[in-house]
């Protein structure tokens, strides 16, 4: 999740446990080329990846498919990754509008099945997933079509978030339709992905839906500790949870070792997220939005009673 899922944030979930696979923000691979062109070493988004505890997925994004390959290529040959994913679901306007990638792509299921082609050889050995929503509009959902092109394609698995690209992250996911693209599937795993935010939540689209996993987003980020607790769920146990200022303090360190100074940057983007349930929480988000160093950071975690 671009913003959100840095080398810190990873080594946080990490820390939690729980979650089988974790994966980068998003990675253009314009930007990658470009600056491969350049004799810079790699944008942002892959810090940390060559060193960071395994499995590991990347993902990618953009409509060239050779761009694609590229990057691809050094994944597998440098950063030596275990999942390449591309994304063929991001409807954000400068990504999906602008450059005429993420979902925008959905409207041509040829060009997914080239680019799943190409960074699938590309790739090789290493296994390459795709990232899907419905459609571009509910008068155009063709999610089953999609996935039956990826998985042609060479893919290793496929994720369908429940929206339309229209709808970006309004109304509910339809997990009724990620469901209908199961039978269209004979070999690759469906994971499905959508308004995840309980272990309860979790395990229930497990048991009623026709998925082979899930994928979790936006539901971590008010609750990193969620992967734990689906599987204390799974397994008949008490949900426990860190709270938030925990929570908080544990991430402020590991960026803090990952970014230095810019890890009160990093808190500030993350604590609004976080801190959500709580009868003081617009307080506390306030002030943390207006802090400028560590010493500010730390005397609002001191004051704050949970």
């Amino acid at each position: 999740m671009a913003g959100y899922t840095n080398i810190a944030f990873r080594e946080l979930l990490r820390t939690f446990g729980g979650a089988d696979l974790i994966a980068t923000e998003m990675v253009s691979a314009r930007s990658f080329v470009y600056m491969g062109n350049r004799n810079e070493e790699h944008p942002a988004r892959l810090d940390g990846v060559r060193e960071e505890q395994r499995p590991v997925s990347v993902q990618i994004w953009d409509n060239a498919p050779e761009t694609l390959a590229k990057l691809a290529n050094t994944l597998t040959n440098d950063y030596k990754v275990d999942v390449i994913d591309i994304n063929f679901g991001c409807p954000a306007r400068q990504i999906a509008q602008r450059s005429e990638s993420g979902s925008a792509l959905l409207r041509d299921p040829e060009l997914v099945a080239r680019i799943v082609r190409t960074v699938v050889q590309a790739a090789s050995p290493t296994p390459v997933t795709a990232k899907i929503r419905l459609g571009t509009t509910r008068e155009t959902i063709n999610a089953s079509e999609v996935a039956n092109a990826v998985e042609e394609a060479g893919a290793s698995g496929i994720t369908v978030h429940g929206r339309t690209a229209a709808e970006m992250y309004r109304g509910k996911a339809d997990w009724e339709e990620i469901a209908k693209v199961k039978p269209h599937l004979k070999r690759i795993p469906l994971i499905g992905n959508g308004d995840i935010k309980t272990a309860a939540e979790a395990v229930e689209k497990l048991k009623n839906y026709p998925v082979d996993g899930i994928m979790i987003g936006r539901g971590m980020l008010s609750n990193p500790y969620i992967f734990n607790q689906i599987k204390q769920f799974q397994e008949n146990k008490t949900e426990t949870q860190p709270d938030q200022k925990t929570i908080l303090l544990t991430y402020y360190n590991l960026a803090k070792k990952h970014f230095g100074k810019n890890a009160i940057k990093t808190i500030k983007t993350f604590a609004p997220q976080l801190i959500t349930t709580k009868p003081n929480s617009k307080s506390i988000r306030t002030k943390l939005s207006k802090i400028n160093n560590e010493q500010e950071f730390l005397q609002i975690m001191e004051e704050w009673k949970e």
